[in-house]
């Protein structure tokens, strides 16, 4: 178990090999996930004017039981151009500009209304409904910082701070490759000892989850020439390659061999992991090669603690952003010469955030990753992890 590299050896082995892509604009709309090479920074006040929080009228502040005349409105692209005048009242619209000098908003809801007059049923405080202009964000202000992952509210911010494109690193090519003769499509029938292949679909779904672009799923046979030939053209169209199976030594693994007859330089191999300690490491001209257990939970397992790191670094986004910590629910048995990936649901509660074993957790047992929001680390050594024990937790 010596000649075995700790995981968090092997992730800085990865991190190490790996630098952020190139960078370029990308429009608002088609900015969902992408990560920021660049600071957001806003262009004018968020609201860039007073605005009125509630449908109503612009009045001037006062006591409950005034009469007023309604004079006009302010609404939504077709503001007032100046306040109400003493005995009067505007009609305001929500979000609507507040023209300078009006003192108040009265909701709707809080008078009567007769033949073009309001009756004021309670008091109005002067700046009453009222948003200042920048209120939410100051012109100036930086809102969004270089390697923000861009969601929604990222999206809808950029816009609102005058942004219809950002700067934003290269999503990674990646290539997926499932290896084995045992292997057929989803939904073939099955024949003795075939298996279907969920590798390349899971695989290639955790890749696109993590911000990359699957350039291809690529099934190849247990076939010397086959398999050399796939991964070299996957060498020459991706920035990152995957393969799923095939990197142990027996006679049918020909993924190793054909990997250093095309050049790639191999970085480790074998970490002190379960499941996946049979996990490869290679780079050759900044693509990134990862050789991954072909059991489907060790092949999750592996992509979450050393491809998806990779690929958040490629895009110039935080590695570390999906680790947490949380206290064991319940007693997890050591290994002894391995840390253990144990997958969790995670609860919230007064004390912290708890971690309880999904159930059984065989490396060929998918159904342990139903359910589960993580990956807790017990590390290696004799007898148990404690219940209350703190453990290091991979955000799934």
């Amino acid at each position: 178990m010596s000649s075995l590299l700790p995981i968090d050896e092997a992730r800085a082995d990865v991190l190490a090999a790996t630098a952020p892509l190139e960078a370029h604009q990308v429009p608002v709309e088609d900015a969902l996930g992408r990560v920021l090479a660049e600071d957001v920074v806003a262009a004018h006040d968020v609201p860039p004017f007073a605005n009125s929080a509630m449908d109503g009228y612009l009045v001037a502040a006062g006591p409950a039981g005034r009469e007023l005349v309604v004079t006009g409105e302010s609404r939504a692209g077709a503001p007032a151009t100046a306040p109400p005048g003493e005995g009067e009242a505007l009609r305001v619209s929500t979000g609507a500009l507040v023209p300078e000098g009006a003192e108040a908003v009265i909701p709707v809801e809080q008078v009567t209304v007769t033949d073009g007059r309001i009756t004021t049923n309670a008091d109005v405080a002067p700046g009453q409904h009222i948003r200042a202009p920048g209120e939410d964000v100051r012109g100036g202000a930086t809102v969004l910082r270089r390697g923000t992952r861009l969601g929604a509210a990222e999206i809808g911010l950029a816009v609102i701070a005058g942004r219809a494109a950002v700067l934003c690193t290269r999503r990674p090519v990646v290539t997926v490759l499932a290896t084995g003769d045992e292997l057929v499509p989803p939904g073939a029938p099955l024949g003795p000892g075939q298996i279907h292949d969920s590798n390349a679909l899971t695989l290639a779904a955790l890749a696109t989850g993590a911000g990359a672009q699957v350039a291809g799923r690529v099934h190849i046979p247990d076939d010397e020439q086959a398999t050399r030939e796939w991964l070299g053209a996957a060498l020459a169209s991706s920035d990152v390659v995957i393969v799923s199976g095939g990197v142990s030594v027996g006679p049918h693994d020909h993924v190793k061999p054909a990997l250093e007859a095309l050049g790639v330089t191999e970085r480790f191999w074998r970490v002190a992991l379960r499941p996946g300690k049979p996990t490869w490491f290679g780079t050759k001209d900044g693509t990134l090669v990862f050789g991954l257990p072909g059991n489907p939970v060790s092949a999750m397992v592996t992509f979450l603690l050393f491809v998806r790191p990779a690929l958040a670094a490629l895009q110039g986004a935080d590695p570390a952003q999906t680790r947490i910590t949380a206290r064991l629910t319940e007693p997890v048995p050591r290994n002894p010469g391995r840390d253990e990936a144990v997958r969790v649901r995670l609860t919230d509660t007064p004390a912290g955030r708890e971690a309880t074993p999904t159930g059984p957790q065989g490396s060929h047992q998918l159904t342990s990753m139903l359910g589960a929001d993580g990956l807790a680390i017990v590390t290696a050594g004799d007898g148990e992890a404690a219940a209350g024990e703190p453990v290091t937790v991979e955000l799934l």
